[in-house]
């Protein structure tokens, strides 16, 4: 069995002949924005329907981390390593602090509620970044069905609480990352429910004072659709897809394919040297070895 498509050669040197996807946990409803955390060799991730973040570590299996979760979706650790998520069921995004409290980092814009954060990245400044679509209350499953207050956009927090929409022409954004040296943010926009909308990456160059520009489709992933997506340290970008998960170039063309038998939604690197790809399924976690390492 080939766990791989090569489309580019070099691709062919970023993967392991004799390293296979395995499935590492199974078992959910809708898996979701994997973190790993290497300082307690364990990745947590979001199992939505069921209201609840789950952890897993190796050779110990999967054990809940937190339920209720608020819905949590997407995740991600600040440059203090505590956890930042994306909350559906709170409309709002939270800092899990070193004594297990919570901390609200974002609940509403300009006076209106925020719709379901979904997934989060946190700079070099400090600055959380994160994307606001509206999946999270378009019904019960992930979330609670409500009434949208504000477009779907991507915000930026800065370290004092300053909150400003950065991103305002997206059917809706989902999964962001920065390329390494944060001169480039990489935003997929999976577009509205059953709104027939373009769903491709977009990227946009990062200027002074974190000003943004440009905005160009840099790749349409076929089959599906970008959802979840990171970077490794030579800026090669790996996204999620029905099929799998694709690598794609710095210059936007497909490298190639890790096919996994579910639709994935999200990935992380992380593992000893952050060369292991984690990747969430649609009811399961996988993971595989890589001759890449992940972009901190």
């Amino acid at each position: 069995m080939s766990f791989f498509e090569i489309m580019d050669p070099a691709f062919g040197k970023f993967v392991l002949g004799n390293a296979p996807v395995k499935q590492i946990a199974t078992g959910f409803d809708w898996v979701e924005g994997p973190v790993w955390f290497g300082d307690m060799n364990c990745l947590l991730f979001s199992d939505i329907p069921n209201n609840r973040i789950m952890r897993w570590i190796p050779g110990l299996g999967t054990s809940v981390f937190r339920e209720p979760s608020n819905f949590s979706n997407g995740h991600t650790r600040d440059r203090q390593g505590r956890l930042v998520s994306c909350e559906h069921g709170g409309r709002r995004v939270t800092r899990t602090e070193y004594d297990g409290s919570i901390s609200i980092v974002a609940d509403s814009y300009q006076g209106k509620r925020l719709n379901s954060p979904n997934d989060v990245i946190v700079a070099s400044d400090g600055a959380i970044w994160f994307t606001d679509p509206h999946y999270g209350i378009a019904t019960d499953y992930e979330g609670y069905r409500s009434e949208q207050e504000l477009p779907c956009n991507v915000y930026r927090v800065d370290p004092s609480g300053s909150m400003q929409a950065v991103l305002t022409d997206f059917n809706c954004p989902n999964g962001l990352a920065f390329s390494p040296d944060e001169t480039k943010l990489y935003v997929a926009d999976t577009g509205r429910m059953h709104g027939g909308d373009p769903q491709h990456i977009r990227v946009f160059n990062v200027g002074e004072n974190w000003r943004l520009s440009g905005g160009e489709v840099f790749h349409v992933i076929s089959p599906g659709c970008a959802d979840g997506m990171r970077l490794d340290s030579d800026g090669n970008l790996w996204s999620s897809a029905a099929d799998g998960v694709h690598c794609i170039a710095p210059d936007g063309h497909l490298m190639g394919k890790i096919l996994v038998p579910e639709t994935v939604s999200n990935l992380c690197f992380g593992g000893r040297g952050k060369h292991k790809l984690f990747m969430t399924g649609t009811t399961s976690v996988y993971a595989i070895s890589l001759n890449r390492s992940g972009a901190l």
